[in-house]
């Protein structure tokens, strides 16, 4: 009996415990500490997807592959003998060119550095009053996201990318191109003009610290951009947007937008493309390309005695600045003794010292990334009103980009300034002439511009746009494009292992195979 009723009371007490834990089981078992969508500060999110834009955590893959190894020397920026610097020979490399949506271990890339962050911060920012302007911000950064990455594959996952938590959605569609521009221009045209200057002032934002009037005027000069894009494959589209932020885009230098570096934080903080180039080889073997330099030197461009030195290493202060001396290395000559291409044998080769090198103003560990600047948004308005006939005069839009590209500089270090008489002088010495040479000098101008900034994904994309200014291809034993200038990268071979239904479909659909001389849908023949 004494047994029996203390099983008694033992399953009364079970089962009040019991209830009482059902009734307070959320709580219970609710880490408080924990973050969750209503106490995690989304602004974090903005800081990460900026940071990350930039340039990956990992050792800055995307930037030394896809930037630099590739498209500054497809461009002409840069050139280089490196072996492994396969962008400057138009060689294939797979891993390479699949490194800026992913790194080798998959943990790194655009994908997952870029597009998770800025959509889970979009998406939990959604409908909340008090993050409005960090809402449309969110939406403005992923279009600036995603232009890069169409831009520099074609056919893309775009409306189900980053949806693996939200939507569930575990293998992405490749959006047509077409219509990922098309709903770019949508949501940079919606989320613009949302923003609020009397309302929230983001805190994680490491671009314009919270200045909501500069995003106004960024938002419609990324616009801008992306409308331009479309010169070619849609110019009645291009044309009708562009009309729509006549007035409305950046005003000055001060509206430029970058990430200021801090030098001190160790690789995820540093300036990607001065981590890079800093290293060894590159900070002996990498030199501003003979077009570039030609260039300037034929104009007598006053930007040269900053940017670039002779008899120097990347990164250490020294070499000779005199623009009379400075030599670009023609792009198509290796160090491995290929007949008639070893560097050695170049025309008017002295020493390798000889050539230039960017200078240290341009690549310091703090060095700012530029990510869009009032130059690139005059000298594309400069293009819209030759092109189409609207927005003003294209001479005069082409005078202020020009000054503004010179004199923008001085953000990269005091040292870089060039002074504005300096800037209008050589502008009155170099002026604009119409029609199809005004389309060259605006978009060589653009070239120039954008190859300072080191943003040559920019430079190859505008090039590719307009084929201004005029490269001459190099032609390379076992190149992968018959000598001529790659047009986007290949697809990741690891997409046919883990999404292979829809990279069969992107793989099979691209313009002239899905190879390096493959185009995107907007690079129409």
């Amino acid at each position: 009996m004494k047994k029996k009723l203390i099983y008694s009371s033992l399953l009364t007490m079970g089962l009040f415990l019991a209830s009482s834990c059902t009734k307070n089981f959320d709580k219970l078992n609710t880490d408080p500490t924990a973050f969750s969508a209503t106490n995690f500060d989304p602004n974090y999110l903005l800081t990460t997807a900026q940071l990350d834009y930039t340039g990956s955590q990992d050792f800055s893959y995307d930037t030394w592959r896809a930037d630099l190894i590739y498209c500054s020397d497809m461009i002409q920026g840069f050139a280089t003998s490196i072996g492994y610097w396969a962008g400057d020979k138009y060689l294939a490399n797979p891993e390479y060119t699949a490194a800026y949506w992913q790194s080798d271990n998959g943990a790194d890339g655009a994908y997952s550095e870029q597009v998770k962050p800025i959509v889970d911060m979009v998406t939990t920012t959604d409908g909340v009053a008090k993050y409005n302007n960090l809402h449309q911000i969110g939406r403005i950064m992923k279009a600036l996201i995603f232009e890069r990455i169409t831009d520099l594959y074609g056919d893309v996952p775009y409306s189900q990318a980053g949806e693996g938590y939200y939507g569930k959605i575990l293998f992405p569609v490749y959006d047509k191109q077409q219509s990922i521009y098309t709903n770019l221009i949508s949501e940079l045209q919606d989320a613009t003009s949302k923003l609020n200057p009397q309302g929230d002032i983001p805190t994680g934002d490491a671009i314009y610290h919270g200045d909501i009037g500069k995003w106004q005027r960024f938002g419609n000069s990324l616009l801008l951009r992306v409308a331009m894009r479309l010169s070619k494959v849609d110019p009645a589209t291009a044309k009708s947007v562009v009309q729509t932020v006549i007035g409305k885009t950046m005003a000055a230098n001060s509206d430029d937008a970058f990430l200021l570096h801090d030098p001190t934080g160790g690789r995820p903080t540093v300036n990607r493309v001065s981590q890079v180039l800093q290293g060894g080889p590159e900070n002996t073997y990498v030199k501003w390309s003979q077009t570039f330099i030609n260039q300037l030197k034929s104009t007598n461009d006053p930007r040269l005695a900053v940017i670039s030195v002779t008899n120097a290493t990347i990164g250490v202060a020294g070499g000779d600045a005199n623009p009379a001396d400075q030599k670009g290395q023609p792009n198509g000559y290796d160090l491995s003794g290929t007949p008639g291409l070893t560097l050695g044998s170049a025309p008017g080769f002295t020493t390798l010292g000889d050539y230039s090198s960017p200078s240290t103003y341009l690549v310091q560990m703090g060095s700012p990334t530029f990510i869009l600047t009032y130059g690139e948004s005059e000298l594309l308005l400069a293009d819209a009103a030759e092109r189409f006939g609207i927005g003003g005069s294209a001479a005069t839009h082409y005078n202020n980009g020009v000054e503004a590209a010179i004199t923008y500089l001085s953000e990269y270090d005091p040292g870089a300034t060039v002074s504005q008489s300096a800037a209008a002088a050589y502008v009155a010495a170099n002026p604009y002439v119409a029609g199809e040479t005004g389309l060259n000098m605006i978009n060589t101008q653009y070239w120039v511009l954008t190859n300072t900034m080191m943003d040559f994904y920019e430079s190859w994309s505008n090039w590719r746009r307009t084929n201004y200014p005029t490269l001459t291809p190099v032609v390379y034993p076992g190149n992968a494009t018959n000598g001529t200038i790659p047009r986007r990268f290949p697809y990741p071979l690891v997409e046919a292992a883990n999404n292979p239904t829809n990279y069969t479909a992107a793989h099979n659909a691209v313009p002239g195979g899905d190879v390096l001389s493959g185009r995107v849908w907007w690079d129409a023949q």
